[in-house]
């Protein structure tokens, strides 16, 4: 039971941090109803750029702060050169537009930086909580209890932001209907950049932790792919979505690669979250906390 326990807590810490990366997708899908493709690579850039400065000899939190300004920096210029331009344009267009934003992000990156795997330290050791594994016999990992707190923070605030200030409710408006938006007089291109900025600034935050846990290198890009379960199961346009699904998607995939995979010859970790995100799409394609879709037929 312990050993149980041991793997169900790591892969609910391990699924707060999916949902980190998850609600970057969230912020930009709230906004403007369209699927950000380019999250990843804003998490693999800010990751990048943080150690990049710090073997400059920049102090982490130094880096921390320039890399921040550089995401703000980078909504501004994606507003005025991708997003203005397709204004009242097909969804379909800025989806392409955000998937040739990831190449180009993740073109610029590496050739700044270059394309060496480096190791990033935080601050956040990795060791077991000793006090919990004294008086349990359960091996917790620091570094992924004190992620997963952060990773909570963010998602906590993200969720007050939205439902209860005026900035907020005007994200959402956008999303629901530009169109009306913009004739009540919201500023969408003001709009935009804001939440920009904000996915990239949870970017940032994923980008440090995860690159913390794995090393900073490309695959950091396919870290955003675990996101697409969690918002199938969550739903695509709900801030607790993301948070709730991904503790659904790292319970489930660790317990089955524990318990499941030695019966099929392992390696079920790496797609059994795709498998339960299917079983949700017949089942509530909407997820949890999407809205039901009703249409005449």
């Amino acid at each position: 039971m312990a050993f149980f326990v041991e793997v169900l807590i790591g892969g609910l810490l391990a699924g707060v941090m999916y949902g980190l990366v998850a609600l970057g997708f969230v912020l930009i899908y709230k906004a403007s109803g369209v699927f950000n493709f380019a999250q990843g690579a804003m998490v693999f850039l800010a990751a990048l750029n943080t150690t990049g400065l710090i073997q400059l000899g920049v102090p982490l939190w130094i880096g921390i702060l320039i890399t921040a300004g550089l995401m703000i920096v980078l909504a501004l210029v994606i507003e005025r050169l991708v997003l203005k331009p397709l204004l009242a344009q097909p969804p379909i267009s800025l989806f392409m537009a955000t998937l040739g934003l990831a190449f180009v992000i993740e073109g610029t990156a590496q050739a700044v930086w270059g394309n060496n795997a480096r190791a990033l330290d935080v601050g956040i050791p990795d060791v077991p909580l000793e006090s919990l594994l004294d008086a349990t016999g359960v091996g917790v990992s620091t570094f992924d209890l004190i992620a997963s707190l952060i990773a909570l923070a963010l998602i906590a605030v993200l969720s007050v932001f939205f439902s209860f200030t005026k900035t907020g409710r005007a994200l959402r408006a956008v999303a629901d209907d530009t169109n009306a938006a913009l004739s009540v007089g919201i500023p969408l291109q003001r709009v935009w950049v804001i939440v920009w900025s904000a996915a990239g600034l949870v970017a940032l935050v994923a980008g440090l932790l995860w690159g913390a846990r794995n090393g900073v290198q490309y695959s950091l890009t396919l870290v955003a792919l675990k996101a697409f379960p969690v918002l199938i199961i969550g739903g695509f346009g709900s801030i607790p979505g993301a948070f709730v699904g991904g503790l659904i998607v790292g319970a489930s995939e660790k317990v089955a690669d524990v318990y499941i995979g030695p019966m099929i010859g392992g390696g079920i970790e790496s797609w059994f979250p795709y498998v339960l995100a299917l079983l949700f799409l017949l089942v509530r394609p909407e997820g949890i906390f999407g809205d039901r879709i009703i249409r005449r037929v």
